[in-house]
Formats: C-alpha cells, sequence, structure tokens
C-alpha cells in the first residue's frame, strides 16, 4: 500500500511557492492583485455616518441613562450635561478631523501618535488598545447582547451565567465572520442595525412627544429644582454622559478604506455626532414625561420601563430593538479593532501575521480573530466591569495625547497638508477636559487598581526593547515558520503597496 500523501490545493501551492521566493516577482505579482481587489473594498459617507452613529448608541441610552441624573441632582442639569457632552465630543471630533485628514492613515490614534511622539508612545497606546481596551469592550457590549437575547426565555429570573456567557461567545464569533467574509458585508450589517436603534429611538421620542401635548409636564416644568450638586459631583456625571459619548473616533480606524477621506470623513463626523446628540437629549426628554427622577433611578431598564408605561401591548420592541442596538455596536467594535491590530502589525509593533489581509476577501482577517479571541477570554471571568472601569481612565488619557499631538506636530511639522485646520483652542481645550477626566476618578477615589493598569501600560516596555527595538534574531527564526503555516492556513498575504506591472503570474524562467 502506498503511504498517505498531503495534497495542497492550487491556491495555496501558488501562495507556497510565494513564500519560498519571498521578495521576488511572484510576491510582487501577488501584490499587484491583492491592491487591485483593495481598492474594491471601500466604506462611503453613508456607511462612515452609520459606523460612527451605531457604534456610539450602545445599550445605555436604553438601559441606565440614570448616572448622570444621580450625579448632577435635577432633572435640569441632567439635560443640561447631556447636551454639553455632546458639544465636548464634538470638540474632540474637530481635532481628529484635522488629524485625520492630515495623516489618512487608519488605526486610529496610533498613526499620529507614530509621527508626533514617536514609536514608543505608539507602541504603549497599540499595546493597551489591542490587548485590553478593545477586545474587553467588545466583551462587554455582547455580554449586554447575551443578557437581553436570552431574558424572554427565562420569564421572572435572571438567565444562567453559562448560557449567557455561551450566547455571547456565539455573537462574538459570528460577528467575527460576518467581518472576515467581506467589508461590504459588515457595512450592511452595521446600515441596518443603525436604522434599527435610530427606528426605536424615534419610537420613543414620538411617544414622549406626544406625552408632551397631553401635558405630561409635571417633571420638566420644575426641572432645576433640588440641592445644588458639588464640583466633584458635576464631574462624574460628565464622567458617566461622556462615557455614553464614546465612539466618536471610530472612523479614524478604517481612513483608509474611506472613500474621498478628506470630504467624507469631516462630513460624517459632522452629521453623526450632533445627531446622537439631539438623539440623547429628546429620549431623555421622553424619559422624563412619564417618570420621575426618583422613578428613573429605581428603574433597573428605563426604557422598558417606558415601554411598558407608554407602548404596551407592543412594549415588546424595546427590548427586542435593544438586542439589535447591542449587536450593531459590536459589530461596529470588531470592525475597527481589527484595523487597529492591522496597521500595528504592518508597523512591526505586532506580530506580522496581524498585518496580513486576505487574498480572496480583501478583509484583515488574522487581526479580526485576534480580536474575537481575546474577546472570547475576556468573557471567562465572572465579572469584567471592573476592569473596563479601571481602564476608562486610559483612554481619556490617549484622546488627551491625541489633542497634545496635534498642538506638538503644528509647530514639528508645519510642512505637512492640512485640508482642514482647526482653531488650536479647540485642541487645547480637549487636553484640559482630558487631564480633568482622567485625574477626576482618581482623586475622588483613588484605587490600587489605577496603579496595576498603569503598570500593565507600561509593562509593554519589557516586550518593545528585545523585540522590536532590538529585533531579536531568535524570535524571528521562531515566527518565521509560524506566520509560514498560518498564511498557508488562512490564505493571507501582506499588503505592501508595491505592484507588479504584468497582468499573468510569471513563469518559472522569471523566478530570481
Amino acid at each position: 500500500m502506498k503511504p498517505a500523501r498531503y495534497f495542497l490545493s492550487p491556491f495555496k501551492l501558488k501562495l507556497l511557492v510565494d513564500l519560498r521566493y519571498s521578495g521576488s516577482v511572484f510576491n510582487r505579482w501577488r501584490v499587484r492583485h491583492t491592491k487591485k481587489a483593495a481598492s474594491h473594498c471601500l466604506v462611503g459617507l453613508f456607511s462612515g455616518v452609520c459606523l460612527i452613529v451605531g457604534t456610539m448608541i450602545g445599550s445605555g441610552i436604553f438601559i441606565s441613562p440614570k448616572a448622570v441624573l444621580l450625579y448632577s441632582g435635577a432633572v435640569g442639569p441632567c439635560l443640561s450635561i447631556w447636551a454639553t457632552c455632546g458639544v465636548l465630543s464634538t470638540i474632540g471630533a474637530l481635532c481628529y478631523v484635522e488629524l485625520g485628514t492630515m495623516i489618512t492613515k487608519s488605526g486610529g490614534e496610533y498613526p499620529y501618535f507614530m509621527e508626533a511622539f514617536g514609536s514608543v508612545v505608539a507602541y504603549l497606546y497599540s499595546w493597551t488598545t489591542v490587548m485590553v481596551l478593545k477586545p474587553s469592550s467588545f466583551a462587554i457590549i455582547t455580554l449586554s447582547f447575551a443578557e437581553y437575547a436570552s431574558a424572554p426565555f427565562y420569564p421572572g429570573c435572571t438567565p444562567p451565567l453559562v448560557v449567557t456567557k455561551c450566547l455571547s461567545a456565539a455573537a462574538i464569533f459570528l460577528i467575527i465572520i460576518v467581518n472576515c467574509l467581506s467589508v461590504k458585508l459588515a457595512s450592511y450589517v452595521q446600515n441596518f442595525f443603525t436604522a434599527a436603534k435610530l427606528l426605536i429611538i424615534f419610537v420613543i421620542v414620538g411617544a414622549g412627544i406626544f406625552m408632551l401635548a397631553q401635558g405630561k409636564t409635571e417633571t420638566l416644568s420644575n426641572a432645576f429644582e433640588g440641592p445644588s450638586p458639588s464640583v466633584g459631583a458635576v464631574g462624574l456625571a460628565f464622567y458617566n454622559g461622556l462615557w455614553a459619548y464614546d465612539g466618536w473616533n471610530q472612523l479614524n480606524f478604517i481612513t483608509e478604506e474611506l472613500k474621498d477621506p478628506y470630504r467624507n470623513l469631516p462630513l460624517a463626523i459632522m452629521i453623526g455626532i450632533p445627531l446622537v446628540t439631539v438623539c440623547y437629549v429628546m429620549v431623555n426628554i421622553a424619559y422624563f414625561t412619564v417618570m420621575t427622577p426618583t422613578e428613573l433611578l429605581l428603574s433597573p431598564a428605563v426604557a422598558v420601563t417606558f415601554g411598558d408605561r407608554v407602548l404596551y401591548p407592543m412594549s415588546w420592541i424595546v427590548p427586542l430593538f435593544v438586542v439589535f442596538s447591542t449587536f450593531g455596536s459590536a459589530n461596529g467594535s470588531c470592525f475597527t479593532a481589527g484595523r487597529l491590530a492591522y496597521v500595528a502589525g504592518r508597523e512591526g509593533h505586532m506580530v506580522k501575521i496581524l498585518s496580513y489581509v486576505s487574498l480572496r476577501r480583501c478583509t484583515p482577517s488574522p487581526a479580526l480573530i485576534f480580536n474575537g479571541f481575546l474577546g472570547i477570554f475576556y468573557i471567562i471571568p465572572a465579572d469584567i466591569n471592573t476592569l473596563i472601569n479601571y481602564f476608562s481612565f486610559a483612554q481619556w488619557a490617549f484622546y488627551g495625547m491625541a489633542a497634545l499631538a496635534l498642538i506638538v506636530m503644528r509647530f514639528t511639522r508645519k510642512e505637512m497638508h492640512r485640508p482642514i485646520k482647526v482653531p488650536i483652542v479647540i485642541p487645547g481645550l480637549m487636553l484640559v477636559v482630558s487631564c480633568y477626566l482622567v485625574l477626576a476618578p482618581i482623586i475622588e477615589e483613588p484605587r490600587m487598581e489605577h496603579l496595576y493598569c498603569t503598570i500593565f501600560i507600561f509593562s509593554g516596555l519589557l516586550l518593545y526593547y528585545p523585540f522590536i527595538y532590538r529585533k531579536a534574531e531568535w524570535a524571528r527564526r521562531l515566527m518565521r515558520p509560524i506566520t509560514m503555516h498560518l498564511q498557508l492556513l488562512m490564505e493571507v498575504v501582506p499588503s505592501e503597496q508595491a505592484e507588479w506591472e504584468g497582468t499573468e503570474p510569471p513563469t518559472e524562467n522569471s523566478r530570481p
């Protein structure tokens, strides 16, 4: 009997030849076709707006918008803080408009830090965001999705933890598949779920306007009555409000995939953020037409309570659309998180395989799969909300550093083309607000966990020095065969900007 043989498909056989002759004409021919395919994977203005709106509006405005009311102390200050948070988010987004049109690279703050502060700061940002912030946030959103998706099957009680976690893992698996299959498919999914969450917001706002027309204005007529909140309480109210607005920088993570980023990036931001601000303020006004501040604070799910009082017997649509909203937010989070890992891998700050793209699908599938794997890993602990809370100050530190990067490059990179240039007072104000939001929770309630998070961020230097700065040869020898086999397994290739001028693959005689 003849021994069994391992056969490669023609595609993988060609890819193996490309790997054997890396840097040759074979590799350049492969890259040309990768670039040609990539030119069709673009995101337009409508999809960009849906990405911003869909990522910013999660489950918070439907479930627990009460933290702002709790710290502000009255209805009037509460609504004022919601509106002011929208203005502050717009100010921050204006900084990102200039940065994104000046440096048209994907990866969010990563390329801006690289340009303004150098490799070390950019690496620490990618280390913290890729390893903790993005995947843990992904896990939190899918856990919220799982809780509300499984709740109808367990009336009167909380769904078992194992069911919630398994459903959350299944949601991550499904979202990763969608994003790996096609950029267009992921955009269509995002557009659909954004439309769904806007629909339920319009329903809630419409019902609130109807209640106002009936004279339900008792709560709003005495909006500013009550004790004045302390400075620290106002700071915490802003902190929670701005957390609900988080996601306004998501389009900067996919700048390279935008059609005409000089036009569509600022337009999408200037359409999306005011739209979210209006939605947040109007939804809160609608809540106050049927609930007193005390009732709103005691409600476990504010939108569900509102639906039970106003939309009955159609109140079931509220939890259904909360499920839609959380799934859409998770898809948007995954869509942008994969791009950061992809760009960091391309610059050599992550393993090289993360910078590869699917030759068939034109998606950064290794980076997406890596983010999904970490997301499932973060589902395992009993409670990862604590992790998010203590690392959130790091997110605002990065926002402040992005504003500082804009100020620094005004003096160090004067020659760079700036299609949009904001007054320097705007990044200055963003820097001050960010410093306050970083220091406020630490001063108000200092804990050792904040120190642990800081230690984790700077622990990335232990990997930076040997593997990136010194470029340890033994690590390269170890990763080379692993990278090659992962390429064959996932059918992915590097995404260099080289281009082969021919239209057919080279022959054996053209091999060097």
